[in-house]
């Protein structure tokens, strides 16, 4: 598999032809409305829906294909996602054309094999990139400004039948079973994707949500939270030894954002650590458990440290401290029993056991952008969060 995950330019022994690329079995019998939406518009492909589901997706009969190329533009900053499906004969033959890692991945099944490549240039840097998917003889290609970027050749011996029916095309999302592809990847993508020219189709395509979210004219790298949703950890999949401390980073202006930040809570307890910033005073409040403590001081960064718990502490007061330094609010917690079995919420106050926010949830989720988050000196993965909810992972309006 790792020899094929970096095919570039090589020659995979089967055929493919990119007009037998379409999609699975649509949404019949499913009781979802569906609005027409142009293939030309911009489209953020990281709307909240299932998580597999594509966003649009289009009918068409292979009688009626024009050509066999499909162009589009992307931006994104990020590294997975799936972008671009279809398939024919009701999902028995299948392409995906994804993000990994930050560079393209293609996946084809035809007549009972599978074959994936990977490579060419990174994508998720922001920028609009042109990506273009043809098929010239044997060959599947994917040409990324105007280069190629990806080429996939396939041959068989195999007698194929004449093409008939239905091909269907989606984007953001995929209609087999994910155990099908060859290449395991994460689905949702915080990305943009605009002036599409799908098989020289001019249909229009479908969508069952109900409102397309915008893109934004200007992104910059970090996490966006916009005041309704925020993102859910289970504190044990951190996998923090035993007497060892925790160590969570946020970076951003925090000046810009008003809401709960960040809140640690165990089943059962008060919240051990709740961070809120006010926009209108141009405050942050650190509430530890029973202290309370107002900082107007301009913030660039905030370091949380959860001290291990040892024998000697036991019966001690267990005391936090609060340290301002050079734009960096440092807070050191007593204790950190809160973070064995409990919840780390980034945006949001964590309720009593549903996890939710609880009260107002305008004044309580989080609006603004977190330019970076790191536990334990890693980058945290929103799209790894037990919930998120309108929450851009990847990016924020610039």
């Amino acid at each position: 598999m790792s020899v094929l995950c970096k095919v570039m330019a090589s020659v995979l022994v089967l055929t493919l032809s990119l007009a037998a690329l379409g999609w699975g079995d649509g949404d019949q019998g499913n009781g979802r409305s569906e609005k027409e939406v142009s293939g030309q518009s911009t489209v953020y492909l990281g709307q909240d829906r299932d998580t597999w589901r594509p966003l649009m997706h289009t009918t068409v009969k292979l009688s009626d294909i024009k050509g066999i190329k499909s162009s589009f533009q992307m931006r994104t900053f990020d590294p997975e996602g799936v972008i671009f499906y279809g398939d024919t004969k009701s999902g028995e033959d299948w392409f995906v054309l994804s993000l990994k890692g930050g560079a393209p991945l293609m996946q084809i099944r035809k007549l009972n094999v599978v074959v994936s490549a990977a490579g060419g240039p990174k994508l998720n840097d922001g920028k609009w990139h042109t990506l273009e998917v043809s098929n010239q003889g044997k060959f599947v290609i994917l040409e990324v400004d105007g280069s190629d970027g990806l080429v996939v050749g396939m041959h068989s011996d195999v007698t194929e039948d004449d093409l008939s029916g239905d091909l269907r095309l989606a984007l953001g999302g995929i209609l087999i079973s994910k155990e099908k592809l060859l290449v395991p990847l994460g689905p949702q993508m915080d990305a943009c994707v605009r002036k599409g020219n799908w098989l020289n189709l001019s249909i229009p395509w479908k969508s069952e949500v109900p409102d397309l979210w915008p893109c934004y004219q200007n992104i910059q790298p970090g996490s966006y939270f916009p005041g309704n949703g925020f993102a859910i950890y289970n504190t044990s999949v951190f996998h923090v030894e035993e007497g060892h401390s925790v160590k969570i980073e946020l970076w951003g202006d925090f000046d810009q954002m008003d809401g709960t930040i960040l809140s640690i809570k165990a089943p059962g307890q008060k919240p051990a650590l709740v961070l809120v910033a006010n926009n209108k005073t141009q405050e942050l409040t650190v509430t530890d458990n029973e202290k309370l403590v107002v900082m107007k001081d301009s913030l660039k960064r905030l370091e949380i440290m959860l001290k291990a718990d040892s024998p000697q502490d036991e019966d001690k007061e267990k005391e936090s401290a609060f340290v301002m330094s050079g734009g960096t609010l440092s807070v050191q917690l007593g204790h950190s029993s809160a973070w064995k079995d409990g919840r780390l919420a980034i945006g949001g106050l964590l309720g009593e056991n549903t996890g939710e926010s609880k009260g107002n949830a305008g004044s309580q989720f989080l609006t603004g952008c977190l330019e970076k988050i790191q536990v334990q000196g890693r980058d945290l993965d929103l799209d790894l969060a037990v919930k998120h909810k309108s929450v851009s992972p990847h990016s924020c309006p610039a």
